[in-house]
């Protein structure tokens, strides 16, 4: 016999994951994300109701290419954010790689397939310097991440002051590739490389040891050390992670710009950091999910996007839509936190 019992009323056993909240209501550690892809597609649907053209498989291929850069380099700030850190070097690392690339190929003659693992490699060990010393000596990971930034953006005028600009065949032909994918649509050699980082990161994140060991750290780092997991060598392995993917965003700019600069990418780890949070990772770190990152890529895209169809508004319209989202999921972040907290 089966009858509606009052929340009173005494209960079976449960499971925590049950007992913390009713069957078939959505776990709210997935809000945030939801909240972005349906911000997402909300914003897709009105663009696509106002603009001719705007729904066109093109228009949201070109979210990606013209953010491949950017979604890699947030992809390596998911892992660092989601340890309970942050990572301000990594404008200023896309700098120093355009720079260096530009200079070994363009003054010195090297071969692109000696520059490109030499620029990953330089890009993966500033990130593990700086993982050493957060890590190490306990510093602030803002305080040595700021420090790297001035860092690497100083190295960059020593470099040259000028635009080096790129005009070696291999970067003009691999910026210049496209496959065709469907409806005349076509994706970039970057794109893919994009796609191919999510798909990796994704798997690191949930499948393998290390991204488990980058949530506990994020949720509580002395619980992390009392479950006797790596925390030392993790904390050291998510900022080297993070400088390689740097590097790898600096490879994919320089396909993008074919030039070598020192101002480059000014500004762009504030980006990366705004694409985290949109896609619903929290700056306390513990929770997040690298789809949510390329989601929170492709707001920015589809915002920019938005007003290059609009015609009438000034590009500096991005920067405070993007700054009302901001505000808008940091109050979410904890409202979320704030209920969770009181559950517990």
């Amino acid at each position: 016999m089966s009858a509606v019992v009052p929340e009173t009323t005494a209960r079976a056993p449960q499971s925590p994951a049950s007992a913390q909240r009713p069957r078939g209501r959505l776990n709210p550690k997935y809000l945030p994300l939801g909240a972005t892809i349906s911000l997402f597609v909300l914003m897709a649907t009105l663009g696509s109701v106002f603009y001719d053209g705007f729904f066109s498989p093109q228009v949201f291929l070109n979210l990606l290419i013209d953010n491949a850069f950017l979604c890699i380099v947030a992809v390596g700030m998911t892992f660092v954010i989601l340890s309970g850190g942050i990572d301000l070097s990594v404008g200023s690392v896309i700098a120093l790689t355009t720079m260096v690339s530009a200079s070994l190929v363009e003054k010195h003659g090297w071969s692109p397939a000696i520059v490109i693992p030499l620029v990953l490699l330089m890009g993966t060990l500033f990130g593990a310097f700086m993982g050493v010393l957060i890590e190490r000596f306990r510093l602030q990971p803002f305080i040595v991440t700021l420090a790297g930034m001035f860092l690497a953006r100083g190295l960059c005028y020593l470099i040259s002051i000028d635009s080096i600009s790129i005009t070696n065949e291999f970067y003009s032909e691999v910026s210049q590739w496209r496959m065709p994918v469907w409806g005349g649509a076509s994706i970039t050699i970057s794109g893919l490389i994009a796609l191919a980082v999510v798909a990796l990161a994704v798997f690191v994140a949930h499948y393998t040891p290390f991204g488990r060991t980058v949530y506990a750290i994020g949720g509580n780092e002395q619980s992390a050390l009392l479950m006797g997991l790596p925390v030392r060598s993790t904390v050291i392995g998510v900022y080297t992670l993070s400088g390689f993917c740097s590097a790898l965003g600096g490879v994919v700019f320089t396909f993008y710009m074919l030039s070598g600069y020192g101002l480059h990418a000014v500004g762009l780890e504030l980006d990366a950091i705004a694409a985290v949070v949109i896609g619903g990772t929290l700056l306390t770190g513990g929770v997040g999910y690298v789809v949510g990152t390329l989601f929170g890529v492709l707001m920015l895209g589809i915002i920019q996007t938005l007003i290059s169809f609009d015609g009438t508004l000034s590009s500096w319209w991005t920067r405070i839509v993007v700054g009302v989202l901001l505000f808008v999921f940091c109050l979410l972040q904890r409202l979320f936190s704030a209920r969770a907290a009181e559950r517990h």
